[in-house]
């Protein structure tokens, strides 16, 4: 029995030992592409921390960049789907179409969305199929709310501009739903195109010329890239500006309200664990926020010459002075 025991040992050894099998690993670290990297991303990565992924450690991130521009999202998309990435991660809808259209084999999170329905990306918030999954923006009334948010401070709002950019999958939805409650709401909207860099003083000018009472800005990448024009057209326009991320309204914006962006990216790396653990991305639905925030800057308000009601001011999740 001891010889026995003895040559089968010598048997399993030397499979090991084989060049072939000893390739085999039996852990490999996964690697995950990220598309266009910014502060607002060390919420994911310590969410990954969170489910015991270390960067460098037992997970790499590969990184590529569109340098700000639409036209070079498929190109950082391509790359990584060329690469050995198990999973790509994006964000917005443009970037998430990009990678969309560069695979449709390796697992793709996205992280706020717009409308990812209405944009194609998926089939349905509940089972979205194919090989993309993520969060969204999507919530229930934003643009109610956000109307009565500016009726606070300026009681006669009647002109309301949205910027919008055509390149966003999920703008024609967000454009939609303005044209069919702004009537309800007693507002007009002017929607204001900006889809490229050169578009910004035009746009800056149809605001003016059209004499608008606030400026609505979504979380679209493009425009949050550009976003410092924004603020300082709506400094010297003296134009009240309602944004969709927080940090806009610490760089000088009026008022910010709309879903935690940092929470969207910080959930995002449950889908990353649970698609590492062997979930597949079609039977994860898509998730909508469940943590709003309103932030407020009163050294912006002072400015235009507004006064925020106290009543506002202590519904605040912020209040920047």
């Amino acid at each position: 029995m001891k010889r026995r025991a003895f040559i089968a040992a010598l048997g399993g050894l030397a499979l090991w030992s084989c060049p072939t099998l000893a390739q085999q690993r039996p852990f490999k670290t996964p690697r995950i592409g990220i598309v266009d990297n910014a502060p607002i991303w060390d919420n994911f990565r310590q969410g990954l921390h969170k489910f015991g992924y270390i960067e460098g450690q037992n997970i790499d991130i590969e990184y590529r960049s569109s340098e700000g521009r639409q036209d070079r999202l498929a190109a950082a998309a391509n790359d990584l789907a060329g690469g050995s990435v198990d999973i790509i991660v994006v964000s917005g809808s443009a970037a998430a179409r990009a990678a969309q259209q560069a695979t449709t084999m390796i697992p793709i999170v996205m992280i706020a969305i717009g409308d990812p329905v209405a944009a194609g990306l998926v089939q349905s918030l509940a089972r979205p199929g194919g090989n993309i999954t993520g969060n969204t923006l999507l919530g229930p009334e934003m643009t109610a709310k956000r109307v009565e948010l500016f009726r606070q401070i300026i009681p006669s709002i009647s002109r309301l501009a949205f910027l919008w950019n055509r390149n966003n999958p999920s703008h024609p939805a967000y454009l939609e739903e303005w044209r069919a409650i702004a009537p309800q709401l007693g507002v007009e909207a002017l929607f204001i195109e900006v889809s490229n860099i050169d578009q910004f003083e035009p746009a800056f000018q149809a605001m003016t010329r059209e004499r608008c009472d606030a400026l609505s800005v979504t979380a679209d990448p493009f425009h949050l890239s550009h976003v410092g024009r924004i603020i300082d057209f709506a400094a010297k326009a003296r134009l009240p500006a309602l944004y969709a991320a927080q940090q806009n309204v610490a760089a000088g914006g009026l008022m910010s309200y709309g879903p935690s962006l940092p929470d969207l990216y910080l959930r995002a790396a449950g889908y990353v664990h649970k698609i590492l653990q062997g979930t597949k991305p079609a039977d994860l639905p898509i998730e909508q926020p469940v943590k709003f925030e309103l932030i407020i800057n009163l050294k912006t308000a002072s400015a235009l010459g507004l006064t925020v009601p106290q009543m506002l001011l202590a519904t605040a999740d912020e209040v920047i002075e």
